[in-house]
C-alpha cells in the first residue's frame, strides 16, 4: 500500500493530536512523517502571504502524489494550512523521527527550497521559515547557508557549492567526499533509513547533481 493511501484514513486524527503523539510503530512513523511533510510544505508556501499554484504543483511533482490521491492529499494540505498549531510542532515531530539520520532531514530542506522557489523567487519570509525549520532539525547556521547556497546563492551553479567543499580541497579528499555523498544520498540508502519511496525524487535529482559537479571539478583540475 502506498503511504498516500494511509493518509486519508489517519491524517485528520493525527493532525489534531500530533503535538502530543509519540509514534511507536513503522506505519505510524511513516504517516506522521508524511503528514509533517504536507504541513511544512503548506505552511512554507504560505509564509509569504499566499500559496501559488506553482508551489502546489511543485509539491505534487516532488513528492509524486498519485492522481487518485490528489483530492485527499489536498484536503490534508488545506487543513494543515489552517492549523493553529504552528509549523514548529510538525518540524519537531519530523526531526524526532530522524534524530540520527540528518541526511533525510537535509533532503526535506532541499525539497522545501524547491517548493519555495517554484513561483520564481524565495521570499525573505520563506527563507526565514526555512532557516527556523533547519534549526529545529539541528542544522547549524553554516550548514543552512550551504543548503541555501545551492538554491539561491550567487554561486549556486558552482560545483564546489553543490559538493559543499572548499576549492582548496585535495584530490584525495575530493574523491573521499564524493564517495561519501554518493553513499549518503543514494535512494536505496535513504529508503533503508526510513524515507518513504514516494519521497526519493529530490534525492535522485541531487545524486545526479553531485555526480555532475564532481566530474566538473575533475575536468577543471585536469585542464
Amino acid at each position: 500500500m502506498s503511504i498516500w493511501e494511509s493518509v486519508t484514513s489517519a491524517a485528520f486524527g493525527l493532525l489534531r493530536r500530533i503535538a502530543g503523539s509519540e509514534p511507536d510503530d513503522m506505519a505510524t512513523r511513516k504517516i506522521t512523517f508524511t503528514i509533517g511533510v504536507i504541513a511544512l510544505s503548506a505552511k512554507m508556501a504560505k509564509a509569504d502571504g499566499q500559496v501559488t499554484q506553482d508551489e502546489v504543483d511543485a509539491f505534487q511533482a516532488i513528492f509524486k502524489v498519485p492522481a487518485h490521491e490528489l483530492k485527499n492529499v489536498a484536503r490534508v494540505y488545506d487543513m494543515a494550512k489552517r492549523d493553529t498549531a504552528g509549523f514548529e510542532v510538525y518540524a519537531r515531530q519530523v526531526a524526532a523521527l530522524f534524530t540520527d539520520r540528518a541526511i533525510v532531514l537535509e533532503e526535506l530542506i532541499d525539497a522545501l527550497f524547491y517548493i519555495a522557489k517554484a513561483d520564481g523567487s524565495v521570499h525573505p519570509s520563506e527563507l526565514d521559515f526555512l532557516k527556523k525549520v533547519a534549526t529545529i532539525f539541528g542544522f547549524s547556521d553554516a550548514k543552512f547557508d550551504c543548503l541555501a547556497a545551492r538554491h539561491i546563492g550567487p554561486d549556486r551553479s558552482s560545483p564546489y557549492v553543490v559538493l559543499g567543499i572548499d576549492p582548496s580541497i585535495s584530490d584525495e579528499d575530493l574523491k573521499a567526499t564524493y564517495r561519501r555523498l554518493i553513499k549518503e544520498n543514494h535512494p536505496d540508502h535513504l529508503m533503508a533509513l526510513g524515507l518513504p519511496r514516494e519521497f526519493i525524487q529530490v534525492a535522485t535529482d541531487r545524486l545526479a547533481a553531485i555526480t555532475v559537479a564532481y566530474e566538473r571539478v575533475r575536468a577543471q583540475r585536469t585542464q
